[in-house]
């Protein structure tokens, strides 16, 4: 169990208070039908802020091991919120080869990028980094080969050129940003806003998959003095499991990709059915099938990513004006109190040599901070409505001719 000061405790009690849109919910049950909101009288609106930069590290793969990577990387570069900078591909050896598991072999998704580039009409560098595990927590991975070292080049690269300290993701092994990390500590301490960490676990008792992957590249980050902001994915119980600083949670169905954007659904017809087309590009530019999309919009869809979008994009998960579960920006909310919770709470952090974690919620002076999402079927429950409509929103570039 994560352990909490009298302060960090009484923080969150008082968060209870915006639990009240969901107190009808309660743990597992439905949200009902929507509620009408009062219509409020328009007010002038601050102008929006600047996108925010954003580094994404990604342990994508084509073809893909965990399709959620790809269906995530469509939020990086459709949320107007969010300035992408460059993609760094996170692949470990191992999981490359047809003896893996699966019998699959595959290469970093540099395939699924390219097609989003493409769609979206943009130029988003990207690299592989180290396919290798670090050997230490201090391994500088000098003698990886060339082609594995042009993903920690761009991931400093991108920080040195940037005007303003960048927040990067991290959605697999960590090696990447830790490698960057024992490379130049100063410039990744001077030029880094936030690194997201997606992986890991709330507690000891389970080594999360991410975790695992590379557990020196993971302990490295959380024993350093980066600022971090915490999503674990699993519980002691597991990925799959709900509490309230794990950030799991199951889509029943992904149906609603037939009213997405025509190029998405392309996209991910592309990415479920594993294809290997080779005019990729071409590809994009033509209608799914109904048999691709068929395959895979009636099954249920893992999830992990939610929160550090929602977080990095400054978006709540509230009622818009019909009573609709939403990822709403803090200026669109017709009725503030309909809010559930998504945010970071101040806390410490103990990385275990394995990649097992202690976390203690504190109220003093800290960079780290781990996610807080309150009644996890609550918030499942009202991102089953929110997630679909904000994918569903996303236009992408004009096609070509």
């Amino acid at each position: 169990m994560i352990g909490m000061t009298d302060r960090a405790c009484q923080t969150r009690l008082t968060r209870r208070a915006f639990m009240a849109a969901a107190a009808a919910v309660g743990a597992g049950a439905s949200l009902g039908g929507p509620r009408p909101l009062a219509a409020q009288e328009p007010v002038d609106q601050p102008a929006p802020a600047p996108p925010v930069p954003v580094i994404d590290t990604t342990d994508l793969y084509h073809p893909h091991q965990d399709v959620g990577d790809n269906f995530d990387l469509i939020a990086a570069y459709a949320l107007p919120e969010v300035d992408l900078r460059a993609v760094i591909l996170d692949v470990t050896e191992e999981y490359r080869r047809p003896t893996s598991g699966d019998g699959i072999a595959r290469d970093p998704g540099i395939i699924p990028v390219c097609q989003l580039n493409s769609i979206f009409g943009r130029s988003v560098p990207y690299a592989t980094a180290p396919f290798q595990r670090m050997r230490s927590i201090h391994d500088p991975m000098l003698d990886a080969p060339a082609p594995q070292q042009a993903g920690v080049r761009l991931l400093l690269e991108t920080l040195d050129r940037s005007d303003q300290p960048v927040n990067i993701t991290v959605f697999g092994s960590a090696r990447p940003v830790a490698v960057a990390y024992n490379r130049e500590p100063d410039l990744m301490r001077t030029k880094t806003r936030m690194i997201h960490l997606c992986a890991g676990a709330t507690e000891p008792g389970y080594v999360e998959w991410n975790a695992a992957l590379d557990p020196h590249a993971f302990v490295r980050l959380l024993r350093s003095d980066l600022p971090i902001a915490y999503y674990p994915c699993a519980t002691a119980d597991g990925p799959f499991a709900y509490g309230e600083h794990n950030c799991f949670w199951l889509l029943p169905d992904l149906r609603f990709v037939r009213r997405m954007d025509p190029r998405l659904q392309s996209y991910l017809a592309y990415a479920f059915t594993r294809s290997t087309r080779p005019d990729f590009l071409c590809a994009m530019d033509e209608p799914a099938t109904e048999e691709a999309l068929a395959s895979f919009v009636t099954r249920p869809h893992n999830v992990w990513e939610t929160g550090i979008w929602a977080t990095i994009a400054r978006r709540c998960v509230a009622r818009d004006a019909e009573g609709h579960f939403r990822l709403l920006k803090e200026n669109e909310i017709p009725q503030p109190g309909t809010e559930l919770p998504n945010e970071l709470l101040p806390c410490r952090l103990e990385a275990l040599d394995d990649g097992q974690v202690r976390v203690q919620l504190t109220d003093e002076a800290t960079t780290t901070s781990i996610y807080y999402r309150g009644d996890p079927r609550a918030h499942e429950a009202a991102l089953r409505e929110a997630l679909p409509a904000l994918y569903t929103s996303f236009q992408t570039g004009p096609t070509p001719s």
